[in-house]
């Protein structure tokens, strides 16, 4: 792939980073992704007009480049790096393509992490009746009929009732 539209690719996914907070792709889009939106939250820290500015370059937002500088940069103020991170998920099913997860380390204050705080109690469940081994199966409990029990049913009929028709 030319080099231009590698950055391109990059870029989109360093956007849609900085829109969602977090983006599943594949493991060497997610490692170069990964470096560009470190420095990008390094430019939002400076906060000054010419790094605004090179972050407009890249994110070509300007609502990105606000909520970068106003939003996720001040989260890692007292950091000096690893603003993001990189999770290897399980291979992608069609060409077993390594995948990650590429998300921002910090969540925005507020909003309650995925794996904090304790877990929530099961409710108690009502007691089942144990299964007889030999009952009826019951009406409800019956098994459907496959599609070839059903065209045997075509040729041959079953009587109903007595035994004279």
């Amino acid at each position: 792939m030319p080099s231009d539209r590698r950055q391109a690719v990059v870029n989109a996914l360093v956007k849609n980073l900085v829109l969602h907070g977090q983006i599943r792709t594949t493991y060497a889009r997610a490692k170069a992704a990964q470096r560009l939106a470190d420095r990008l939250v390094t430019l939002g820290k400076d906060g000054s007009i010419h790094s605004r500015r090179r972050a407009f370059r890249i994110l070509q937002d300007r609502g990105l480049v606000k909520q970068l500088f106003s939003e996720i940069a001040p989260r890692y103020v007292d950091l000096s790096g690893g603003y993001t991170r990189v999770l290897r998920l399980s291979p992608r099913p069609g060409d077993g393509a390594e995948q990650a997860l590429l998300a921002m380390s910090r969540l925005p204050a507020g909003e309650p992490a995925a794996s904090s705080g304790p877990k929530p109690e099961r409710a108690p469940q009502a007691p089942t009746e144990p299964k007889r081994p030999h009952a009826e199966p019951s009406k409800a409990e019956e098994k459907p009929k496959t599609f070839f029990e059903g065209i045997r049913n075509i040729w041959t009929r079953k009587k109903k009732g007595s035994a004279a028709a």
